[in-house]
């Protein structure tokens, strides 16, 4: 079944309009009828003080006692009267006797009749002022007493205005009032439009509760997203993030409206967030993870902020590490087996000849240098991960025309590792500094890379990690620059440079190490890693794998 047609709910800034041109004309209207009732009093109190001044005028005038006294007053007083009238816009001057018997009128047939209204308080030498409905109708009149040279009231005089006349009076004033209080209410209603047209432009015309949903929809999406977003403002201040992006910097603190200068964050990180051209998958070390960093300008013309999306991939980075560690552990089984293809092409060469004896020696040497080799770095370290890191890397080194050497003060046994320091972050560790080290020393003179892997302390207390090799050394002016994510005196090659030995120091770190780096004997530089050994339930965070350890 289909449902009739419903009306789409009003927009917010429709609302708004609605709303505001409601108010407006209440308004208006109520001012105007408070004008008017306040018009038509203040109407009405002139009225009574213009005839109050009018009558008092007459009442003062010489010709009009003089007339009073002649045989027929009304001959000089009508006139008089009319001439007042016209002069002072009074409706009537009405001039009678003591007995209210009229000499004036506007009508000529109410003169000599008696005047209506009351008298008594004028008889008795006030002048006062009254509302009264006489032969004129409804007016606003005052009646003041006529006093000769003696001071003896002689007749009375009454001057008004018709109470009509006083509304259409008002109603001038109201119309030129309303005039002014509907262009009035035309202005705000124009100016309400103009801002409620902005408004609906801001809201894309929705209603109050399509905004409210999109304001649930954006909460829920913000917390939803793994991902880190972060928002910033023209100044570079944090104007919004989500729980993604508070765990990937390592931030939990309140951190809306602080500049990103000001959240502690590593500076290449903190520069990338900084630059005003847009970053893409740029790769950057936070306190504990590998992050990818993208930025982007929010659009509008002038500068209104900057968009970020930040991306945990220190799962990827060790699987990328562990990628480049099997690849270079194939290239040196791929090599071995040639060499061992060639020296099973002797051997059987040998047996050809007739020379058994001959064969049987030079195979027999040959199995006895490679266990040899085997027997001295499982004798040295025990722990299965670093010992097959350390074969895997001898193998490699050895194809690179490097030789790597365990030394002989290393002495590492199984199961002494705790679960705080997991065999990944070591790999990290030892294998970037090893990779750093044959890159540096391959091409020297005598090219040696020499491992170390032992406890020291009391109870074996922390573990030492040393990496010596043969080539250049660092220049003291870069010994804490080697450590930065992008330093290399080396030029970049495929997959970038300056992450690896970065990565070394992120996990030291991690584990409240220390790593520094020194001239080593006889030349080359010298990498030493301490790490705390401490016994914990549970294994510590994962650290980045390996990168590209020659790179650093």
């Amino acid at each position: 079944m289909r449902l009739p047609y419903l009306p789409r709910p009003r927009s917010l800034a429709g609302q708004l309009f609605a709303m505001q041109a409601v108010l407006i004309a209440i308004v208006v209207a109520g001012y105007a009828l408070f004008a008017y009732a306040s018009n038509h009093s203040q109407a009405e109190e002139a009225a009574a003080r213009q005839a109050t001044a009018v009558a008092r005028s007459v009442a003062d005038s010489p010709s009009v006692r003089a007339a009073i006294h002649t045989a027929d007053p009304t001959t000089e007083l009508q006139p008089y009267a009319l001439r007042v009238m016209r002069d002072t816009e009074v409706d009537f001057v009405t001039i009678m006797n003591t007995d209210g018997i009229r000499w004036t009128h506007p009508d000529k047939n109410q003169i000599g009749q008696r005047f209506r209204g009351n008298t008594a308080a004028a008889l008795k030498g006030d002048t006062f002022t009254e509302t009264y409905t006489g032969t004129l109708g409804a007016s606003v009149r005052a009646v003041t007493p006529i006093h000769d040279e003696n001071g003896r009231i002689i007749g009375l005089v009454s001057a008004g205005i018709r109470v009509e006349e006083i509304s259409k009076r008002v109603q001038d004033q109201v119309s030129a009032l309303l005039a002014v209080a509907a262009g009035a209410l035309l202005l705000g209603a124009v100016g309400t439009y103009v801002i409620n047209a902005s408004l609906r432009r801001h809201t894309h015309g929705m209603n109050a509760g399509e905004l409210s949903r999109m304001h649930d929809y954006h909460q829920a999406a913000l917390h939803a997203v793994r991902e880190g977003l972060l928002m910033l403002d023209g100044q570079f201040k944090v104007a919004l993030i989500n729980d993604g992006a508070r765990e990937l910097l390592g931030v939990s603190e309140e951190v809306v409206g602080r500049s990103v200068a000001e959240l502690g964050l590593p500076a290449g990180l903190t520069g990338a967030l900084l630059a005003s051209e847009p970053r893409v998958d740029e790769v950057h070390l936070a306190a504990e993870r590998v992050l990818v960093v993208n930025t982007s300008p929010v659009s509008g013309g002038e500068r209104r902020g900057t968009v970020v999306t930040l991306r945990d991939v220190t799962e990827l980075q060790s699987l990328m590490g562990e990628l480049d560690s099997e690849r270079g552990f194939t290239q040196a089984l791929r090599s071995q087996a040639h060499e061992a293809a060639n020296r099973l092409h002797t051997v059987v060469s040998l047996i050809e000849l007739g020379r058994a004896d001959e064969a049987v020696e030079f195979a027999t040497a040959e199995l006895e240098l490679a266990q040899a080799l085997t027997d001295q770095v499982v004798a040295a370290v025990s722990e299965p991960v670093l010992a097959a890191l350390l074969l895997g890397k001898t193998a490699q080194a050895n194809e690179r025309g490097v030789e790597l050497v365990v030394s002989q003060e290393s002495r590492l046994d199984d199961g002494l590792l705790p679960s705080s320091l997991p065999a990944r972050d070591l790999v990290t560790i030892l294998g970037n500094l090893i990779d750093n080290a044959v890159d540096a020393a391959q091409g020297s003179v005598r090219a040696r890379v020499t491992v170390t892997a032992a406890t020291e302390g009391v109870g074996g207390g922390e573990l030492l990690l040393r990496v010596a090799d043969t080539g250049a050394g660092v220049d003291p002016a870069h010994a804490s620059l080697v450590f930065e994510r992008g330093f290399s005196t080396k030029p970049a090659g495929p997959g970038g440079r300056g992450l690896g030995l970065a990565l070394v120091r992120q996990a030291v770190h991690r584990h409240e190490g220390t790593l520094t780096v020194t001239e080593a004997e006889g030349g080359g530089a010298e990498f030493v890693v301490r790490l705390p050994l401490r016994a914990t339930a549970s294994s510590g965070t994962s650290g980045a794998m390996t990168g590209a350890g020659g790179k650093g």
